[in-house]
């Protein structure tokens, strides 16, 4: 299965950073968030990466181009032989595809936009800012027993984001509202698995905002899901974010951090 990765916005409100590159390339302890992210997805089996680029988008192709350059020893021989050797390289299990979805496409509109990487097949869905210690392997198992279109994973901040509104189960969505209000509302804090038929519900245009028309009507055709995770989550919004995020890792204390150590 999968495992998609929006990473084309602006990141306007961390813009001290994102000025100067996309907000998935931002460090943690030295590793882009993506990469972050990515290790995350790779300890439960997921190695198949679509990732939707845009603002910046090169500085992550040059990333992934240079991957080995910037996790291994290197000789560069400038003799006769003009070669370059990688020492003990470090070798991910990943199959990345890098795709320019658009400078200014809105969510839905890039998820659309790499379907053709995708097929006709179940996928996961994540945004390229937030970490989390979410078990991939009971959402999913929820997901295909509740025969939803999409199962996103439920997680309670409070404080400044939209709130999910469920129904007499508590495992369906039924509606959204705008703000959170300190009241243990649920939001969506991405983590997502979806259906290929999601794609009937996106539009090809730039403006398609998956978290509002597509995920709306889903809801109200209860066929939305929600995992609820009680665990940790945090997203990089501000400098503030990202300061917490550092802290954790540096004191080795990440909830996200699950994989071993490389050699």
């Amino acid at each position: 299965m999968k495992a998609v990765i929006l990473a084309g916005g602006l990141g306007t409100r961390i813009s001290e950073e994102s000025h100067l590159k996309p907000k998935p390339m931002i460090t943690i302890g030295e590793q882009p968030i993506l990469w972050h992210i990515m290790k995350y997805y790779s300890s439960f089996g997921f190695h198949d990466f679509v990732i939707c680029c845009g603002y910046k988008g090169h500085i992550i192709k040059e990333y992934f181009a240079d991957y080995y350059l910037y996790r291994s020893d290197v000789t560069f021989d400038f003799s006769a032989e003009n070669r370059m050797t990688v020492h003990a390289n470090v070798a991910e299990p990943w199959r990345v595809t890098l795709v320019d979805t658009g400078l200014n496409t809105q969510t839905g509109g890039r998820v659309k936009r790499v379907r053709k990487y995708i097929g006709d097949e179940p996928f996961m869905l994540t945004y390229g800012d937030g970490v989390s210690d979410v078990d991939f392997e009971a959402l999913l198992a929820q997901h295909r027993a509740s025969k939803k279109l999409v199962t996103l994973t439920g997680v309670q901040p409070g404080g400044r984001f939209g709130v999910l509104d469920l129904d007499e189960t508590g495992r369906t969505v039924s509606g959204f509202r705008e703000k959170a209000k300190e009241d243990g509302g649920w939001i969506n804090g991405g983590f997502m698995v979806m259906e290929p038929e999601i794609f009937r519900y996106l539009g090809e245009e730039e403006g398609c905002i998956l978290e509002r028309e597509p995920l709306e009507r889903l809801a109200a055709e209860g066929n939305l899901g929600i995992y609820k995770h009680y665990g940790f989550w945090q997203c990089m919004d501000t400098q503030r974010d990202r300061g917490l995020l550092e802290n954790l890792w540096r004191r080795g204390k990440a909830p996200w951090k699950v994989w071993k150590e490389d050699a």
